[in-house]
């Protein structure tokens, strides 16, 4: 299956109205051990929505994660990949509570 980027048309109006704040997402530095921390709390590491339905032990169904639906996941997900890198690397701290 393709990347979500070949779902849309380039030139669609979603693409178009999006672009600007991407952009702006994906130059923002973290150069902050607060922002850091912040970012990382706020920004899930995996997609909060995806769900196994159990009843008795036994999956009854099971929800996709929907996170690739919204239109700015990648640029979150850079920003808070960007955030933890600042943190290991800048500050010297142990991010495996993020993770």
């Amino acid at each position: 299956m393709g990347s979500y980027s070949s779902l849309q048309p380039n030139n669609s109006p979603q693409t178009n109205i999006f672009q600007p704040l991407r952009q702006w997402l994906d130059q923002l530095e973290v150069h902050d051990r607060k922002l850091a921390h912040r970012l990382a709390k706020l920004i899930p590491a995996q997609c909060p929505f995806e769900r196994d339905i159990k009843f008795f032990g036994r999956t009854l169904a099971h929800i996709p994660p929907l996170c690739k639906l919204n239109p700015l996941y990648d640029q979150l997900v850079g920003l808070r990949f960007r955030a933890l890198c600042y943190l290991a690397d800048e500050c010297g701290e142990d991010i495996q509570s993020y993770c």
